[in-house]
């Protein structure tokens, strides 16, 4: 049996069309999530198989996308790592004890992924078994420095500034925090792997806030690590930042197949920028508030940019917003499938 097409198509092979999923499907403008958002919190559905396993598989039927992605959250290898937190609506993640010192740094746990989040690897296995072999099961995690953001500042940041401080005037402690977060992430996305997610995506959310130098000297090295301990693991492996179309080159330069890029440099120009890679994205996520008309030429403009390239995933060039009207981007999904379709025939 031949691998998803989304699979297929991070690998570069050519493919009958160009596949489409949106980051940030499993929920958020769904109606039916939104009522279960009324009976639970978003860690209790992330940390439930039951309901984690239903909310993923909630995208597939209703927008017609190619892949699930796992409902989850940036934050849930903090529960084996001995750091409490949780999610402040309208705010975001709030650490409750955030590291400021040596010995905050010392005291972080490292403990097998299974025994960490055993939950969402119960939530993987059931979700294999019930989605179609066509459909493909996206996990992911958090990048080293955006996690490392969330422990320093203890809550999301515009500026970034304890985090900044500690990587540009305590490297050492600085290295320590990434080398322990490169460890976790690494045995936690290789768990998801062999519980049977088909591709894995690491979100760097916060890395745009860098200057080009700092992210490179600070930063880049230990995404590079992370991916290269998956280097062995079979599944194409996903790197995306937002903020800053200047990171791009650097992005691709670690050991991954594909790059997922925001709106913020049109999608033939950022494929130039990262090269010999598989590219997702980049519909910006705001125009699916704006009327058909303007989708659907935006859209065509992405694909026309694309230009029917071996390697192309249609994804917008960050999450789902909570106000998208769902059947607009069933009917975005429909529009990939059929203009790709023709091409390809």
């Amino acid at each position: 049996m031949s691998a998803p097409l989304v699979v297929r198509a991070l690998r570069r092979e050519r493919v009958e069309r160009t596949p489409v999923w949106y980051m940030r499907q499993a929920g958020r403008c769904l109606a039916e999530y939104r009522a279960l958002r009324e009976r639970y919190g978003i860690l209790e559905i992330a940390r439930t198989p039951e309901l984690c396993a239903r909310v993923t598989r909630m995208p597939v039927d209703r927008l017609g996308v190619d892949a699930a992605v796992l409902y989850a959250d940036i934050m849930l290898p903090l529960d084996g790592m001995g750091v409490p937190f949780h999610i402040e609506p309208d705010v975001g993640p709030i650490v409750e004890r955030p590291l400021r010192s040596s010995a905050d740094i010392a005291a972080l746990r490292e403990v097998a992924a299974e025994e960490a989040t055993p939950y969402l690897f119960e939530s993987i296995r059931a979700l294999r078994r019930e989605l179609a072999p066509d459909v493909a099961l996206i996990g992911f995690c958090g990048a080293p420095f955006t996690l490392a953001s969330y422990l320093i500042e203890g809550a999301p940041s515009r500026e970034h500034t304890r985090a900044k401080r500690m990587m540009l005037g305590e490297p050492e402690l600085w290295s320590r925090l990434m080398a322990t977060l490169v460890a976790v992430l690494a045995r936690y996305l290789r768990a998801q792997i062999e519980s049977g997610v088909d591709a894995v995506q690491v979100f760097d959310s916060w890395a745009g806030v860098l200057a080009v130098e700092d992210y490179e000297r600070s930063v880049l090295p230990w995404s590079a690590r992370l991916f290269a301990a998956l280097h062995d693991a079979g599944v194409p492996r996903i790197h995306f930042a937002t903020g800053n179309p200047a990171l791009l080159g650097l992005l691709a330069s670690v050991d991954c197949e594909a790059v997922s890029v925001d709106w913020r440099a049109p999608l033939d120009v950022a494929w130039d920028a990262i090269g010999d890679r598989a590219i997702q994205g980049n519909l910006d996520p705001a125009l699916c508030l704006a009327p058909w008309t303007v989708v659907e030429a935006r859209a065509r403009d992405v694909l026309r940019r694309a230009g029917g390239r071996a390697g192309h995933v249609f994804n917008l060039g960050h999450g789902v917003l909570p106000d998208t009207d769902a059947d607009a981007l069933a009917r975005l999904a429909a529009l990939v499938r059929e203009a790709t379709s023709a091409v390809a025939a």
